[in-house]
């Protein structure tokens, strides 16, 4: 059976990467997923496979097995990113600033590969498969707004699945571990403001830069003196933004990023941490500070069962050779969590990385790419795990 459904998926492998091309030469932001979901819908027509729209641009389709069992669902992401492509692909972007630079198109493609292959095989099925179309993963998280929009029940879900690109590794290749996987996330937004003044009069105001200075280099110490440096945790500012002119002191400066921790108590005291910090430093500097911190994404956590179901259908598809162990969780941040805190799930890593094809840039960069080869071992494994969950009673 492994080796037919390898033989399948190579076989597919011009149609999956016609998708996948359409895909990243119209790629779209969150929300705004329309010609995506178009596309995902037409091929789910033509296989007769029935979906439910969902968030206007969502969508969950459901493979009925012809006996009765659990049901099983993947998740695929579909939004991009407001980059601009410099890969110089023939089938690069079309739409100015805005690249698929994380993956989403091969995502949703290698989804829709999985849908040929299982739904051949729908009579054979001891249970169903749900494959869930999500947009905004990069935004507010559609993933939780999939969940209250019913994507888990009928038939209620007993277990997830979802695969990431990884540049880093090669083609042929699947990374995964049990447990603590991806970071949880709190964007934030400080915004400062001060008394205004003459460049050359700095006594007559508040300055609200010298205070976001003295902010961002503080922040800094929540990582490297207030958490033991065997726990993980990342602060960044990305966004620092103030004033008009090089003699003026402006009244307001906005500095917004992100707080990354493993969730848990370390997420509580982390959150705690920071608001101290920023209140304090405020106060100390003469300036008021509006704090904006928001509970994102929860972070990935790996269910043992599901992690060695991953294990062993990709060692059947690729070798065991090819299945890799990461040493440590990733400070990324995925929605996908929010799946993974509703029933078991797992979440692992496909490689799409090829050194002589130049297919080599890290995940956000402009000149991001997949190897498209990877297509059809992606939608495999998602047939063989499918098949392996309602098999093996995981």
């Amino acid at each position: 059976m492994t080796g037919q459904l390898k033989e399948e998926a190579l076989a597919l492998a011009p149609r999956l990467q016609e998708i996948f091309r359409a895909l990243h030469r119209r790629p779209e932001l969150g929300n705004q997923e329309r010609h995506t979901a178009g596309l995902i819908r037409s091929v789910l027509a033509e296989l007769d496979i029935e979906y439910t729209p969902l968030l206007e641009t969502g969508a969950a389709a459901l493979i009925r097995g012809g006996r009765p069992g659990r049901t099983i669902a993947f998740r695929a992401d579909m939004d991009a990113l407001p980059i601009t492509e410099e890969t110089g692909l023939p089938y690069a972007s079309q739409v100015p600033g805005v690249m698929h630079a994380c993956g989403h198109d091969f995502h949703t493609a290698a989804l829709l590969g999985a849908a040929f292959l299982l739904q051949r095989r729908r009579a054979s099925l001891a249970g169903n498969v749900k494959l869930l179309f999500q947009p905004d993963e990069e935004g507010d998280g559609g993933a939780a707004r999939m969940i209250q929009a019913g994507c888990m029940e009928n038939p209620r879900v007993d277990g997830a699945l979802c695969c990431h690109v990884e540049s880093g590794v090669p083609t042929g290749t699947v990374s995964v571990r049990s447990g603590p996987i991806c970071a949880a996330s709190n964007p934030f937004t400080i915004t400062l403001r001060g008394r205004g003044s003459h460049g050359a009069k700095p006594h007559l105001g508040t300055d609200v830069i010298v205070a976001g200075a003295q902010l961002i280099t503080a922040l800094q110490t929540i990582a490297s003196r207030r958490t033991s440096p065997t726990e993980p945790v990342v602060v960044t500012v990305g966004s620092f933004h103030s004033g008009t002119a090089g003699n003026i002191l402006p009244e307001e400066a906005r500095l917004s990023g992100i707080l990354r921790t493993m969730g848990g108590p370390a997420r509580a005291r982390v959150k705690s941490d920071f608001r101290s910090l920023v209140t304090g430093i405020a106060a100390a500097m003469g300036v008021e500070a509006e704090i904006t911190l928001v509970d994102g994404y929860p972070g990935c956590l790996n269910d043992p069962a599901m992690t060695g179901l991953v294990r062993r259908s990709a060692a059947k598809l690729l070798g065991g050779k090819n299945v890799l162990e990461l040493p440590e969780p990733s400070l990324g941040t995925d929605d996908f969590g929010y799946f993974s805190e509703a029933v078991p799930g797992c979440y692992y890593y496909v490689g799409v990385g090829s050194e002589t094809k130049g297919f080599t840039a890290p995940n956000h960069n402009p000149r991001f790419a997949v190897d498209p080869d990877a297509l059809p071992l992606a939608a495999a494994l998602h047939a063989q795990t499918a098949i392996d969950f309602l098999t093996e009673g995981i």
